[in-house]
């Protein structure tokens, strides 16, 4: 077995903190990771207080990975010492069902391992994730990164990252093409990179004027704000899709009379209530509303090559473990721009 120093709730009211687990030994296919850096995601603030009503305590959270290879199983072919790679939401998945065989693993019909507060594949072993010093993964579901790339601003990619690229790349967004952004946050800002560097005319909706600034630095060709009666009636029927990334109560109504004919209208955040939309909101104009969720290997290996060729990454605070409970915080306020992500090797 593998000893591994780790952060973990113990409970939904605990704070973060330190905790000793193991993992299970290096098998043929396995890959052993020292983990360098992990992101902090919205989400895990979501499971560590058991907000989501599935938390399982103990808990070490974090799907956002990155390290080095310590070690490899005697039958792996794709990695070596001291490769760099990475680790999403998903450790395993059932590889029978329709959604695996078609690479699509986070759609997995049969038993999805979550990176954390899931379990492997027996359905019995818990999963705990990155806010530890190792974790081992099958090397199907190890990603490799570019040297090419600040390893600590990488992390984010493996959720925030993926989860907008996804759907950017499903729904054809290229040039060409013209599409908002709502909410400039963890996803929002990563949204607004790939989809400039997808060669969109990109416009970030917000309720933040001051954000106007960091999202025409970020790429944005235009800024709108959602208290501008005037210029949202300007904008209407304007763009071809709209990637929401908001997790707060929001109109949706709203956003959909911005859409054309045929767009669409994709949800990747999540509110605590469910939105109320008006069938008029959608019928006169043919609009969809759908949802994504991240990638599968093959289209968050993509992403990664994507961000190497284009030298995109996120924009990071790093803290040290000590910090977490401190940052969870500040995000609940909005207090980060963009994504902490926590330096393992400073534990």
């Amino acid at each position: 077995m593998v000893s591994t120093h780790a952060y973990a709730a113990l409970n939904a009211t605990s704070p973060i903190a330190p905790f000793e687990l193991t993992r299970r030994e290096v098998g043929a296919h396995d890959v052993l990771i020292e983990i360098h850096y992990c992101g902090v995601c919205h989400s895990d603030i979501h499971q560590a207080r058991g907000e989501w009503g599935n938390s399982v305590f103990p808990m070490v959270p974090g799907h956002e990975i990155v390290g080095r290879v310590a070690q490899v199983g005697s039958e792996v072919s794709s990695y070596t010492l001291n490769d760099l790679v990475g680790v999403g939401c998903f450790v395993d998945s059932c590889r029978e069902c329709s959604s695996c065989r078609r690479g699509l693993e986070q759609y997995c019909q049969g038993h999805l391992s979550l990176t954390y507060n899931g379990t492997e594949q027996d359905k019995v072993t818990p999963t705990h994730g990155g806010y530890s010093s190792h974790i081992v993964v099958d090397e199907r579901y190890v990603l490799r990164i570019s040297p090419k790339l600040d390893l600590k601003a990488v992390a984010p990619l493996l959720c925030a990252g993926i989860t907008t690229y996804s759907p950017l790349k499903h729904w054809k967004v290229g040039k060409g093409s013209s599409v908002a952004i709502v909410g400039l946050g963890g996803l929002g800002h990563m949204g607004v990179k790939f989809a400039a560097a997808l060669g969109a005319e990109v416009t970030v909706i917000s309720t933040s004027a001051e954000k106007e600034a960091d999202a025409r630095r970020l790429g944005a060709h235009h800024f709108l704000l959602l208290s501008d009666a005037e210029a949202l009636q300007q904008a209407a029927e304007r763009f071809d899709c709209i990637l929401d990334t908001v997790s707060g109560s929001h109109d949706l109504n709203q956003l959909l009379g911005l859409i054309r004919l045929d767009g669409t209208l994709i949800l990747v955040g999540v509110p605590p209530e469910a939105p109320q939309v008006h069938p008029f909101s959608l019928i006169p104009r043919r609009r969809t509303i759908a949802g994504s969720m991240v990638g599968g290997i093959k289209e968050t290996q993509e992403m990664l090559d994507f961000c190497a060729a284009k030298n995109i990454v996120s924009d990071v605070e790093m803290i040290n473990p000590a910090q977490i409970n401190v940052a969870y915080e500040r995000m609940l306020r909005g207090d980060v721009r963009y994504r902490f992500v926590i330096d393992l090797m400073a534990s």
